[in-house]
Order: C-alpha cells, then sequence, then structure tokens
C-alpha cells in the first residue's frame, strides 16, 4: 500500500470518528414548529388526531389530499360534513365550500387566519382576544361548562367580532369574554362552525388529560354522517421536490450522505494529477459512397416507390443526354427521338421504347410497376453506353 492510500485512510478514520462523536453526544432538539401536519410527531404535528379521526367521527371520514375546488368539481355528494384545519384555501375552494353548505352541508373550519373576503361576505371580523401568555378556552353550552382547554405554548390569540345577529357564539375565552373564538354562522340550509385556535388538535395538547373532551365537544356540534376531511390542505409549509429530501430528513442518511460528498471530494483533490492523454488511434477515412448508394436503393425498394425512382432515373438520362449530347429534351417528340438515334446508334424502336417510359415516369398519375422500373433502366444503361 503506498502512501497516499494510507492517507486516504488515516484521514478517513478521522472523518468517521468526529461524525460518531457529534451523534453519540448531541441532545434531541424539539421542533416547536406549528406545522400541522398529518404525519408529524413534533409538539404541533397532527399526528395524534389524525390516528383518533375516525373514533371521534364514528368511522365515517374521507380523507382527500387535493383542494376543495378540484374535489368537488369531480364528486357530487349528498349533505355532509367538511372539516378544514389550519390551511390557506383559495377563493375558488371558498365558493365551492360555500355552495355545499348552503345545500345542507356543514363544514368545521378550524383556523388562526381567514380570508378577509370571505369573513366580510359571513359577516364577522377577524379579530385578537388577547395578548396573554396562555388562554383559558371555554364553551357556551351549558352541558360543556365543565370541559375547558388551556393553551399556554404559543396560543395564536385570534377570535371573532362584529359577528351577525343570526350567528350563534359557541365558544369564549376566559379573559375576554366579549370576544368570541367558536363561532356558528347558518349559510342556506348549512352552518358553518368557525374555530380560531387550531392547536387544540395538535400532539401537545390532545396528549394532555382531560383536553380530549374539549375536542370532543367541538367535533359534538357536526351531525353523525359523512365526513370529509382535505387533510392535504394542513401542509402549510411547502415540501421540498429533491430527490434526496428522504436522505436529508434523516440525521443518520444526512451524515452520511454529507461524508460521501467529502471523500469523493478528497479523492478527487489528492488524485488531481497530470496524467498522459491517451493518444487516439485515427482511421483511415473510408469511402462509403457505394454503401450510401445500396442503402438509399434498399429503402426505395422496400418502400416499394418505383414511381419516383423512374422519375430520378429519368431526370438523371435526360440530364445526360442535354449536357453530353447537345440534345434539346424539352419536347421528347420525334425530332429527338431521332436525334438521340442519330448520336448513340441505337435503334429507333429501343428509343422510342425508352421515350415511352420516360413520360411515364414523369407523368405523376401514371401507375408504375416494378417492370417498368427494370425495363427502363436497362434501356437507358444500353443507350448510353
Amino acid at each position: 500500500m503506498n502512501k497516499t492510500f494510507k492517507l486516504y485512510g488515516v484521514i478517513f478514520i478521522i472523518v468517521v470518528a468526529v461524525l460518531a462523536l457529534l451523534e453519540l453526544t448531541k441532545s434531541d432538539v424539539t421542533d416547536w414548529r406549528k406545522n400541522f401536519d398529518v404525519n408529524e410527531k413534533s409538539p404541533f404535528g397532527l399526528y395524534v388526531f389524525s390516528k383518533e379521526a375516525n373514533h371521534l367521527l364514528n368511522d365515517k371520514v374521507k380523507r382527500t389530499d387535493i383542494s376543495p375546488y378540484d374535489f368537488y368539481k369531480t364528486q357530487k355528494l349528498k349533505p355532509h360534513n367538511i372539516l378544514i384545519i389550519q390551511s390557506q384555501i383559495d377563493s375558488e375552494s371558498w365558493n365551492k365550500i360555500l355552495q355545499n353548505v348552503e345545500n345542507g352541508s356543514d363544514a368545521l373550519i378550524i383556523s388562526d387566519s381567514f380570508n378577509r373576503k370571505i369573513a366580510d361576505s359571513l359577516g364577522f371580523s377577524p379579530s385578537r382576544i388577547s395578548y396573554e401568555d396562555s388562554n383559558l378556552l371555554l364553551l357556551t353550552d351549558e352541558k360543556f361548562v365543565q370541559d375547558s382547554l388551556k393553551v399556554d405554548k404559543l396560543p395564536s390569540g385570534k377570535g371573532f367580532e362584529l359577528i351577525l345577529e343570526t350567528d350563534e357564539i359557541l365558544g369564549k375565552e376566559a379573559s375576554d369574554s366579549k370576544m368570541a373564538n367558536f363561532i356558528k354562522v347558518k349559510h342556506g340550509k348549512g352552518h358553518l362552525y368557525l374555530h380560531s385556535e387550531p392547536l387544540i388538535l395538535t400532539n401537545y395538547y390532545l396528549l394532555k388529560p382531560g383536553n380530549e373532551k374539549y375536542v370532543q365537544d367541538v367535533f359534538s356540534y357536526l351531525p353523525d354522517r359523512e365526513t370529509v376531511w382535505f387533510s392535504g390542505a394542513n401542509k402549510n409549509v411547502a415540501e421540498s421536490q429533491s430527490p434526496l429530501r428522504f436522505i436529508l430528513s434523516k440525521h443518520a442518511l444526512r451524515y452520511a450522505w454529507w461524508l460521501l460528498l467529502g471523500g469523493l471530494l478528497l479523492f478527487i483533490i489528492f488524485n488531481a494529477k497530470r496524467k498522459q492523454r491517451i493518444v487516439p488511434i485515427i482511421e483511415a477515412k473510408k469511402n462509403k459512397s457505394v454503401e450510401f448508394v445500396k442503402s438509399i436503393g434498399n429503402l426505395y425498394l422496400q418502400e416499394g416507390d418505383f414511381h419516383d425512382m423512374m422519375a430520378k432515373k429519368a431526370q438523371y438520362f435526360l440530364n445526360h443526354v442535354r449536357m453530353d449530347l447537345l440534345i434539346d429534351t424539352k419536347d421528347l417528340d420525334e425530332k429527338f427521338i431521332h436525334l438521340l438515334h442519330l448520336k448513340t446508334g441505337k435503334s429507333i424502336e429501343e428509343i422510342t421504347e425508352a421515350t415511352a417510359l420516360i413520360k411515364k415516369g414523369q407523368d405523376p398519375y401514371a401507375s408504375v410497376m416494378q417492370a417498368d422500373l427494370i425495363k427502363m433502366n436497362k434501356l437507358l444503361d444500353e443507350i448510353l453506353q
């Protein structure tokens, strides 16, 4: 083993040892981002709710990853429930949701932000409830008065004000009794249930004892029927489309990937020496004209385009007569036949037959057979000899 490979081995062992030491000594960092992802087990993911959704809604949940607009463009459902959790809904999707609610469906939308245009059309105004570090959420129905939920980690502090008299307040925040955080809005034959604190459905709060009662109370307002959950809309953070997104999402695979790239870089650096370039062998150029002509001939033969071959052969023959024999080929009449007979010495009958075949090849509507092509080719070759 030469010194270069020994150096590679030493550097590789050192890098691996450093990475292993960093991996063993690192501490887990809790991700407190509000991702609202149904596959995330972080505090503010929806993994627990996703697992319990079927039980909560009596096994009548239909999940979809597409937008409400695309879903209702192809689906025609009888009155049903609509569930949307913390998503930015485009105006066309909102129109589809409102159309279904107007026809008798009910929609439960849990989000800390509502489109201003939608809020104005429904007659309420989004607002901030308080600036406290924690909010105690209460329900106004007397049978739910004992069920509350305390939001003590990054509360949104959002609510509703200036609601219509026909709307019903279903929930408030304890420190601000004038501001609602859960309202019921009548729209056509159905209702919209709007809740301004989506954190109530995250892993952190659902795993706290007693909080599940508050969530059950919120969902109890939905009728016992099929619920369409637009779960794909919960991914507010754009997902990387990189082919390496799985590798980079796992710590061990990510370290292995960087180690591989580092090893390749070191190999390139230490191996970048000037080397004798291989002298290429230059072969003599071959005359492939005959092969080309044969290929073209085979192509015409396979295609069976005998008419086009006759026309080209006739054109070549007449050009030769004009240039070498100095005979005008504009009119292929008796004068032309007589002059060609005098200059080539061929018989009148042979030239007359060849002329007839030339005219046939020049006629775009003539029916040409393979025998005609062979016969004309033979006659013209004999005349030019």
